[in-house]
């Protein structure tokens, strides 16, 4: 078996360009050549995971409350790199595959796979030369040395080895808020075992305790958290204002803000330095976006520095209930998550006050949209 890859150039990583270190690991010792992750996102169909594929490599998208990126990061204990596209998403942390590539061993591994803790220890036993596929057969990871790469940028498998259990590909953009529950528990299984949470304010009131973890620095008062239908996450140096209501499953990253009186219904992740008030159901925001008043987000995911307005709300099913189609980023309609399905929105996208999105509704990068009527 053969795996392509661009065509090589003469490329070294550099200081600038060298894997990062895990941003989790707060004693990392940084000794190069290490084992390294390449992501490879050929025939992963970006074009698919319109709007969010425009301004990111699939493995920065959030599913639950990490990265793509950040799960395997963790699970493998590995830093991370991009194989380079050759195109505006290349950045300093990409890098050829070439026979002149710095001496180490690596795992290349496809963009889209889902990381699972059984995945990444059937990655973890593969030896150089060995080749992981799914049960369809699609090329999940490639384990390989330096060595073994040859002109063109080809690596020859010695060894397939079929996946145990379902491997899930993120294929549409849809699947974010659809495969959220399930991400968000395992990330919080991830990120909370064997630690202890902050203790829980007695101002609030709580139901199921042990599946509720508080970052230090973050303040929660005078709400009320049930963790009965999903694990609840506050990220460190968040603020619960007075009155919410949270029904998980709920994580809020770092620096994350619910102002008074915000309902939540799960499952519903906010990355990093977003603020949120009104209602909010089972939606996925990026980070640094807002949603600060009321109106209605629901079954929806929003990309980075977006902004809804006061009063903006969005349809998430149909009046007849029937299947929700979406636009893919070569102009194609597709019918997606089954009868209900909210608004996608790409990162630095803006909607004026009492916006009212329709079922399906679908937003650019950098869009400014207001007026009367749906959009």
């Amino acid at each position: 078996m053969i795996i392509d890859s661009p065509a090589p150039v003469n490329r070294h990583l550099s200081s600038a360009n060298a894997p990062r270190p895990l941003a989790n690991c707060q004693h990392f010792c940084y000794l190069y050549p290490m084992p390294t992750i390449i992501f490879t996102e050929e025939d992963c169909g970006r074009e698919n995971l319109y709007p969010f594929s425009l301004t990111r490599s699939i493995p920065d998208m959030r599913l639950g409350i990490l990265t793509l990126r950040e799960k395997w990061e963790r699970l493998l204990a590995m830093p991370t790199i991009n194989l380079q596209q050759k195109n505006y998403y290349d950045t300093g942390a990409t890098i050829t595959l070439a026979p002149n590539m710095p001496v180490g061993a690596y795992l290349l591994i496809r963009a889209n796979a889902i990381p699972t803790i059984v995945l990444a220890k059937q990655i973890k036993k593969l030896a150089a030369g060995q080749c992981l596929v799914s049960g369809e057969g699609t090329v999940i990871a490639l384990a390989f040395t330096a060595e073994q790469v040859l002109k063109g940028g080809k690596i020859k498998v010695h060894q397939t080895i079929v996946a145990q259990g379902e491997v899930q590909l993120l294929q549409y953009a849809w699947q974010i808020f659809l495969w959220n529950d399930a991400a968000l528990r395992a990330d919080f299984t991830l990120l909370t075992k064997g630690r202890k949470s902050a203790p829980l304010n007695k101002t609030n009131r709580y139901t199921n305790t042990a599946a509720i973890f508080i970052e230090p620095g973050a303040q929660v008062y005078h709400s009320v958290l049930n963790a009965e239908a999903g694990p609840i996450y506050i990220g460190k140096n968040a603020l619960v204002m007075e009155g919410c209501l949270i029904r998980g499953g709920f994580a809020m990253g770092e620096g994350s803000v619910l102002k008074m009186g915000t309902q939540v219904y799960g499952a519903t992740t906010l990355g990093p330095c977003c603020t949120v008030g009104g209602e909010i159901k089972n939606s996925v925001l990026f980070g640094y976006s807002n949603k600060a008043h009321h109106g209605y987000l629901g079954d929806s995911v929003i990309g980075e520095w977006c902004n809804l307005g006061a009063g903006t709300t969005n349809s998430n099913i149909k009046n007849n209930a029937a299947s929700v189609s979406y636009t893919l980023g070569n102009g194609q309609l597709i019918n997606g998550p089954g009868n209900k399905g909210g608004l996608m929105m790409g990162d630095h996208s803006k909607a004026a006050i009492n916006t009212a999105f329709n079922t399906g509704a679908v937003v650019g990068v950098c869009c400014n949209v207001f007026g009367s009527g749906l959009s």
